[in-house]
């Protein structure tokens, strides 16, 4: 039954349902027919169990190794483990395409689901946007990259997948990655509903809230979990390399950092209306733009999917339809949204501001370091290249000062802060914080690491001041202690523990300034000294793996004469690929890591062969993956906030009503 044809059948039915959901709960909406604006959940369930059905296809064809589409025959072979068969199905263009659709309509149910205490207008009209974007993929599906298409005659085996997608850590990026990109087209459906409403309250930041703060928090485990992949698999040693690819993810994460602050501006004092909405916008719009980066063959990456121009210019018009339709719907509405809410500029809410220019700047450099090489390459021709030194100079003063605003900003309370209360809050954190900037630059010798690491080292001592003074830790008994901490809401642990996440994971940056490393040519038996370790080339071996030969060094690390660990760093070499893909060797402490590569063997025929390794010694390299789980954990925590469940907030009668 879960044919290619049925498949494709059910995909070009979930378009179908999709571009009713899109028109049916619209014109109700317009003609006030609350049996048209109901049909939107039915619709939107529909067209996301057709899709799922699509994408059941998809994976028996992918399992039962039915070369006959064409997809499977590119991306799939008899011999590729089980695991790699499943999660290769989105690990090439047509099937990433279809999960994205997969997950847009997932996304569009839950929401049906979850928002039946809104009102019925906004409803129909946030799922029904949610159905107009999803119409747009599946469309795109279907015309130019259907994953259905059938060859003829079917060969007996397939091409395979790239190796380098042959990976647990990357078979999972995607999906998780996915679903924080298709996550923010919920704030930006409520935002394009708001415009329509002509109404943006306290009620709707309450709304938008725990959506945005969602998908952020996949967006933070999808970016941390493909960071961690280039670390351990391109084997480069580093965790970031401003490859334009990445920088396509950072975007949406920047401004959906924005977002899910200033949300919470509109929910307290409903101010910042017009530039929420602006941000909601933007936000699904640099993730739909990511999308076009990586597919339309502008941009060169190690992990871009396609490079064929007409499936750019699809998601080009795409875009500007979605985007360019969004904007003018804001240009023509935004003006009727008053603001209401009065904050002085020392508030909670004055800080948000600050951490929203911040972050929008650091957006705009990103966003023009990654494009500008093209621009210039399509007016005169000319090949430019903008790596790691502008993107560092660039950013890093910025960073400074929005881990400035971070340490601060919590601490203040709402609408007008007490500068002494918050100076008697901080003094002891920044006391402490000011001889780690001295210890940091003896050992570093640079001036701005040592200043992030004295300002990560304040948000985290801040965070921790603050918590005690709400608990008034030995001010009061252990039990009303005890109280106090069981009656702050869940969201404020959560923003402390998401901003000490991002401290963590900063430290962890700052530590990578000062690794150690070695590249050396050596032959079996020889003992390199690094970092206090000596490390030992003890064998090298040959081993058959299920479709790959694999050259694997063994290393015998140890310190003062103790043995640490055994380390077995190895390159795949992919018979039906004819490509070799290293294994990096990591052994962490979790305080540091020792990074070991091996390299193409040299003189291999001569009686004392040489081989080459290149060592890394890496201080709190493990932090900036700890520091990103810490993150997105407090975004989940967030979401578990009573707030959150019990829906919108309830308006007080002003006392001349009453």
């Amino acid at each position: 039954m879960l044919s290619p044809e049925f498949g494709h059948f059910t995909l070009a039915l979930a378009c179908c349902l999709a571009g009713a959901q899109f028109i049916i709960p619209l014109m109700g909406s317009k003609v006030k027919n609350n049996r048209l604006m109901a049909l939107a959940s039915p619709l939107a369930w529909g067209q996301f169990f057709a899709l799922a059905l699509a994408f059941a296809c998809l994976i028996t064809a992918a399992i039962t190794d039915d070369f006959s589409v064409q997809n499977i025959l590119q991306n799939s072979a008899a011999d590729k483990p089980l695991l790699y068969k499943i999660t290769g199905v989105w690990g090439n263009h047509e099937g990433s395409i279809l999960l994205w659709a997969f997950i847009l309509a997932f996304f569009g149910a839950i929401v049906s689901a979850y928002s039946e205490h809104l009102p019925l207008s906004l409803r129909a009209k946030v799922i029904a946007i949610m159905g107009g974007s999803a119409a747009g993929f599946e469309l795109f599906c279907l015309t130019t990259s259907n994953p259905f298409l059938r060859v003829w005659p079917a060969p007996l085996d397939g091409q395979g997948m790239n190796p380098l997608l042959q990976d647990p850590g990357l078979a999972f990026h995607p999906p998780i990655l996915y679903m924080g990109y298709v996550g923010f087209s919920v704030p930006f459906a409520f935002a394009v509903a708001a415009l329509l409403e002509g109404k943006v309250d306290a009620a709707w930041g309450r709304w938008v809230r725990p959506w945005t703060v969602l998908a952020w928090a996949l967006l933070t485990c999808g970016i941390a979990l493909g960071s961690w992949w280039s670390y351990y698999v391109l084997g480069w040693g580093g965790y970031w390399f401003w490859d334009p690819v990445e920088n396509a993810s950072l975007l949406p994460w920047l401004t959906g950092t924005a977002l899910l602050h200033s949300a919470l501006v509109v929910e307290k004092r409903e101010a910042l209306k017009v530039w929420t909405i602006l941000l909601a916008i933007g936000t699904f719009s640099l993730s739909l733009s990511g999308t076009f980066l990586v597919r339309s063959g502008i941009l060169n990456s190690v992990h871009a999917f396609a490079s064929d121009p007409a499936r750019g210019v699809f998601i080009l018009l795409l875009l500007a339809v979605i985007s360019g339709g969004a904007l003018l719907l804001f240009a023509w509405r935004a003006p009727t949204l008053t603001q209401t809410g009065i904050f002085t500029f020392f508030s909670r809410e004055g800080s948000i501001v600050l951490n929203n220019i911040l972050l929008c700047t650091m957006a705009a450099v990103v966003l023009t370091g990654t494009l500008y090489p093209p621009f210039i390459q399509l007016i005169n021709g000319q090949t430019l290249s903008v790596g790691k030194p502008f993107f560092d100079n660039a950013l890093i003063p910025i960073a400074l000062v929005l881990f400035l605003a971070m340490a601060i900003g919590p601490v203040i309370a709402f609408k007008k802060g007490n500068l002494k209360q918050t100076a008697k809050t901080l003094s002891v954190a920044a006391l402490i914080s000011i001889p780690c900037i001295i210890i940091a630059f003896i050992y570093l010798h640079q001036i701005l690491p040592s200043l992030a690491t004295g300002l990560c080292v304040w948000i985290i001592l801040s965070a921790c001041s603050d918590f005690i003074k709400h608990i008034a830790l030995f001010k009061t008994s252990l039990g009303n202690t005890i109280n106090r901490m069981a009656g702050l809401p869940r969201s404020f642990y959560a923003t402390y523990i998401a901003h000490i996440g991002v401290a963590i994971t900063v430290l962890g940056i700052v530590g990578m300034a000062a690794s150690q490393q070695k590249i050396v040519e050596v032959p079996i038996n020889t003992t390199i000294h690094l970092a206090g370790y000596d490390w030992t080339l003890t064998n090298i071996t040959d081993r058959q793996g299920p479709n790959y030969i694999a050259t694997e060094a063994v290393i015998k690390v140890s310190k003062d004469g103790q043995p640490i660990t055994w380390m077995v760093p190895a390159r795949h070499y992919f018979q039906r690929q004819q490509q070799v893909v290293t294994d990096v060797a990591i052994h962490t402490n979790f305080v540091s890591d020792l990074y070991a590569v091996l390299g193409d063997s040299k003189n291999s025929t001569q009686a004392t062969p040489l081989f080459v390794l290149r060592l890394h010694y890496n201080p709190l390299a493990p932090w900036i993956w700890i520091g990103g789980l810490i993150m997105a954990i407090g975004g989940f925590i967030t979401l578990t906030d009573r707030r959150f469940r019990v829906g919108s907030p309830a308006h007080r009668k002003k006392a001349k009503d009453i």
